[in-house]
């Protein structure tokens, strides 16, 4: 038995690790908003042990083979499935203890072998559960990491991206709970840029719901949502692998249009975020007809603000992307200047 354990079990009860995630199990499982104080610190107690026994307690090392063995304990029994229903009934420090645990078992070998991993496609419904957690502020930031925890795993990123589930955090990002916002929009964002390949499929296959419903988002009168948004957004076009979303978003002039709004916004924040956004739409050696004439339409605009723009950022690699985007706009001439013919 691992020295951990043995330090876990001492002059207790539990006979083994069994014996504790069953114990932890049944305590849970019997939990109610009536719940007596006895049964709150026996379950507080069993998850606080199964804690240390799975991270260590600061004197002892944690055991792999420890920790691998309570994981597989808590799925044959149902306990991430338990904890996350009755997670609104436990006091704060044992509510981190299960989120911890719970953690601990959803990571444990990321792959479709593991028994978390495993568990959650048995029991897709602790998804759900998890996250209608974002709607009780007192749970919420648990929630929102087991649910982080869970979609490190690709195919359970799958199951939430291509669910009902992954639109509904495009409301949860918007809340008027600042904290819980803010989880919500660090889940959303781990879901669309933790699994590169997936999600640049993802993007493609439902580009105009994904898109549609993101503008909001970037018009949204919040101004984290807005600002939080627009940053995701520069990082997810120049991802090398969306570049098939990147050429399909930068070729659309409304796209383009709305970011010039946003250049203009009164948050300087707001402003510096969105000029990541339009440069790719300027840098495009391949802009539509529609995007120049937009450009070139408003050159002599464009070179005044952005000759004024920021000025006072001590960001070598700003200045030179702003000296580019400058000299690449000032280059444009109009659709009709080019093409004599093009109105006829």
């Amino acid at each position: 038995m691992a020295n951990i354990l043995k330090k876990v079990l001492h002059n207790t009860s539990i006979k083994s690790p069994q014996d504790m995630v069953f114990r932890a199990a049944q305590t849970a499982e019997k939990l109610t908003d009536t719940a007596t104080e006895k049964q709150q610190e026996e379950l507080a107690r069993y998850l606080s042990q199964m804690k240390a026994a799975m991270y260590g307690d600061g004197e002892v090392e944690p055991s792999k083979e420890t920790a691998v063995l309570l994981c597989w304990e808590a799925c044959k029994v149902g306990l991430p499935l338990l904890l996350a229903q009755k997670l609104s009934l436990l006091d704060f420090e044992t509510r981190k203890d299960a989120a911890q645990v719970c953690g601990c078992i959803f990571r444990m070998d990321s792959n479709a072998d593991g028994p978390g991993v495993r568990f959650v496609h048995e029991h897709p419904n602790i998804l759900d559960i998890l996250f209608q957690g974002y709607d009780n502020p007192a749970i919420a930031l648990n929630c929102g990491s087991m649910l982080r925890d869970c979609v490190r795993d690709e195919s359970l990123a799958r199951m939430v991206l291509i669910g009902p589930l992954f639109r509904e955090y495009f409301k949860k990002v918007e809340v008027s709970n600042f904290e819980v916002a803010s989880d919500a929009f660090q889940t959303f964002k781990d879901l669309l840029t933790r699994h590169e390949p997936l999600v640049a499929g993802y993007l493609q296959s439902h580009y105009d719901e994904f898109f549609g419903a993101y503008v909001n988002l970037l018009q949204s009168s919040n101004y984290v949502t807005r600002r939080q948004s627009l940053k995701l957004l520069g990082e997810l076009l120049l991802n090398r692998a969306n570049v098939k979303v990147m050429m399909r978003y930068v070729s659309d002039v409304n796209n383009l249009k709305l970011m010039m709004i946003l250049l203009k916004d009164n948050s300087r924040s707001i402003q510096f975020e969105a000029f990541h956004v339009f440069k790719v739409f300027v840098a495009n050696p391949n802009k539509t007809p529609e995007i120049v004439e937009v450009l070139s339409t408003n050159k002599e605009k464009l070179l005044k603000y952005l000759g004024d723009f920021h000025t006072d950022k001590e960001d070598e690699q700003f200045k030179e992307e702003k000296a580019v985007i400058i000299k690449e706009i000032s280059m444009l001439q109009n659709q009709q200047d080019i093409d004599p013919q093009a109105d006829d």
